[in-house]
């Protein structure tokens, strides 16, 4: 468990080196299994649970502080960001009922600001290329199902709802498919993913012939072997054919 010296140091730390009162918070979303899943860390010696995030260095801007983060937390050199809300309440969460769940007696005096403000960002990656690491602060980085988050430590649990809200209405020109998904798929893996950021299910049929009209996915001469049913085609997605489509905000498919 986090001692109060150990958090006083840490803040003491990012007072000298970072901008006052600015954090960032992160939510990364994968696919994996059909479900659409969030990277989370463990406190020390808690069972508690938050968003990657940290401060913005003097030297560097929000953005690069964001791919600073995330690259640390899941080893990828190049990661789709998208800033998607300023979280600036006066007060964010209850201070006291979260210090008493990271085990501190009471906050550190004089280095945890009087009021911070947090960018927000959501990231969108491939599942199977993300190596989870823990920062100074944490035990444990992994994986959980959007369906089974825990109550999270500050407001993140709220973070978590805006970020999902905004996916939603953007899906028409954010590249979701193609950032979530591996590079071969099943028509049934592309709309899986769509329900399951819609949070609803899809007409199988019209969903199909929307795609195809669409023209942003090429079927292959390959079939997905192994299940216990007939072995569906597998598709990439045509990028220039993905990108005009984002362009045109036409990819919303509800």
């Amino acid at each position: 468990m986090l001692t109060r010296i150990e958090m006083e140091a840490y803040f003491r730390e990012a007072a000298e080196h970072c901008l006052p009162g600015l954090s960032l918070d992160c939510v990364v979303i994968g696919f994996h299994d059909t479900q659409l899943k969030v990277l989370l860390l463990r406190w020390k010696g808690t069972d508690e649970w938050s968003l990657p995030g940290g401060f913005i260095l003097k030297t560097e801007s929000i953005d690069a502080a964001a791919q600073r983060v995330l690259t640390e937390r899941t080893g990828l050199d190049s990661i789709f960001l998208h800033q998607f809300h300023v979280f600036g309440e006066a007060s964010r969460y209850d201070e006291e009922q979260n210090w008493q769940r990271m085990g501190l007696v009471m906050k550190p005096d004089g280095t945890w600001p009087a009021r911070t403000v947090s960018v927000g960002y959501f990231a969108l990656v491939d599942f199977a290329q993300v190596k989870p690491s823990p920062d100074a602060l944490t035990d444990e980085c992994r994986w959980w199902e959007i369906a089974t988050v825990p109550d999270l430590l500050f407001d993140h649990t709220h973070i978590v709802e805006v970020a999902l809200n905004t996916l939603r209405t953007q899906l028409a020109w954010q590249p979701v498919g193609y950032k979530l998904l591996p590079e071969k798929f099943t028509m049934p893996d592309l709309q899986r993913l769509y329900e399951t950021i819609l949070g609803r299910k899809l007409d199988t049929r019209n969903f199909a012939k929307k795609i195809s009209a669409l023209g942003v996915v090429e079927r292959l001469e390959e079939r997905r072997t192994g299940g216990a049913f007939k072995s569906p085609y597998l598709y990439h997605f045509d990028r220039e054919r993905y990108a005009q489509a984002l362009r045109e905000g036409s990819l919303g498919l509800g």
